[in-house]
């Protein structure tokens, strides 16, 4: 098996192909894990990604609430993208009129569940209640603020919607220079107009090599692999066609190859790549950790209908037990091991640091990347959460009288699971364009 594998290789890297420079260098083991990224393409595709998908269509899942508005505490953003296909439509429970523009049915959906009775008013302020302050990793808004409302996810898909050059680049820029621990020193153009990518890709980077603990080489790699996965998304959902007639969404061979292909982004193309699989491996196992949690009896995915509300719960606890039951988990114990004191400082400027990126995404100006942006954020700080949090799950009461010490908030767990389905997409588009450069060439 490993000469195939090996013969493979060399015809990829002798072809010289845009799609040998894409993906040659994406297979076999992953640095700092057990594991290999053919069988992490075989298990999500197969098994987890379907079913991960019906899930995240429920109401429960598809209503994400979110504040905006916020403005950005770090500068002051100039415009906010004026491009249509940069706009949120939102849907409130407050009032009918802000949803009929758009979707009727599914605010009405939310009028329903949010408005019947005074159980599911009080099942909504028990969304908002959250005991573990102490361990987030990143902020969350306000859910009783005016300007947080409710955004149907499915209504608000993630792709491209122009919004590039200066102001995107600033996003990226602030997160990797100043919030994230880089196992490289990277040099990025000054001037964002000297991108050779038309849509906020980073540029040509020089990369010196340095040495790094695993926990701050994991953290980059965490950023970066989210980083590759909004990119995926943008290439796989990209406005091939705007005219009076009809908008037409599809894969973008050609951007794909400007943000992944070797000789593009001086070998770094597949390096994210391989950062994409590596975040992967960090939710899917803070999913398997979470599943005493979810499997308590007094736990319920409520919107006010309990035959649903019981099937997706189900649904839920059986991808979670999937999540569990693959073979080459990350092992977080090699995280923070050591010296307790050191580890303990090291645990705090990662979280930290999180924490602060958490906050650039108000920055962002394009509210429908900006939505995406803390949706994906917040689900990566809340695996965070769950992977630190291991004692206090292992220590949830047998009874419901008893009041855990770890707990998550509706919003943590709507964006936990979203932002994996984020991932999971990303790695099964991934395929999809490893068949379309092939019929390139």
């Amino acid at each position: 098996m490993k000469l195939v594998v090996a013969l493979l290789l060399l015809l990829l890297q002798v072809s010289g192909s845009a799609d040998g420079r894409c993906f040659c260098q994406v297979t076999g083991d992953l640095e700092d894990c057990a594991c290999d990224v053919e069988t992490i393409d075989g298990f999500n595709n197969d098994k987890l990604f379907p079913k991960l998908q019906t899930l995240l269509e429920s109401d429960y899942f598809r209503f994400y609430k979110v504040n905006l508005n916020k403005p950005c505490p770090f500068w002051t953003v100039s415009s906010h993208c004026g491009l249509r296909d940069c706009a949120v439509k939102p849907c409130s429970p407050v009032t009918l009129t802000s949803c009929v523009t758009f979707d009727l049915q599914a605010c009405a959906i939310m009028l329903t569940v949010v408005l019947s009775s005074k159980e599911t008013r009080e099942a909504l302020l028990n969304w908002s209640k959250h005991d573990d302050e102490s361990e987030r990793f990143c902020v969350v808004d306000d859910e009783q603020s005016p300007d947080s409302q409710y955004v149907d996810l499915l209504l608000n898909p993630e792709r491209f919607t122009g919004y590039r050059g200066p102001e995107a680049w600033q996003i990226w820029n602030s997160i990797y220079e100043e919030n994230c621990f880089k196992p490289y020193t990277v040099r990025r153009p000054l001037i964002p107009n000297s991108f050779h990518s038309s849509s906020g890709s980073e540029g040509k980077w020089s990369l010196t090599s340095s040495r790094q603990c695993v926990e701050k080489r994991a953290f980059y790699r965490l950023i970066s692999g989210l980083h590759s996965s909004i990119n995926i998304h943008l290439s796989a959902r990209y406005l091939l066609d705007d005219s009076w007639f009809q908008k037409k969404w599809g894969h973008n061979v050609s951007e794909f190859r400007q943000r992944f292909d070797s000789e593009l982004t001086a070998g770094e193309g597949p390096k994210r790549l391989r950062n994409l699989y590596f975040l992967y491996l960090i939710e899917l196992r803070a999913l398997a950790k979470a599943l005493p949690f979810f499997q308590q009896p007094s736990f319920r995915l409520y919107t006010g209908r309990p035959e649903e509300d019981q099937k997706h719960k189900e649904l839920l606890l059986h991808i979670l037990q999937l999540a569990r039951s693959f073979p080459l988990h990350f092992d977080e114990t090699s995280l923070f091991a050591g010296d307790e004191k050191e580890a303990a400082k090291l645990k705090e400027d990662v979280r930290l640091a999180f924490l602060n990126i958490s906050r650039i995404m108000d920055c962002v100006g394009c509210f429908k990347c900006r939505l995406w942006g803390k949706l994906q954020t917040q689900g990566l700080g809340t695996s965070l959460k769950i992977l630190f949090s291991e004692r206090q799950i292992e220590a949830l009461p047998a009874s419901s009288d008893q009041r855990p010490s770890f707990q998550l908030s509706r919003q943590e767990i709507v964006s936990l699971l979203n932002a994996f389905g984020r991932i999971s997409t990303s790695i099964r588009e991934l395929k999809n364009f490893r068949a379309l450069l092939a019929e390139d060439q």
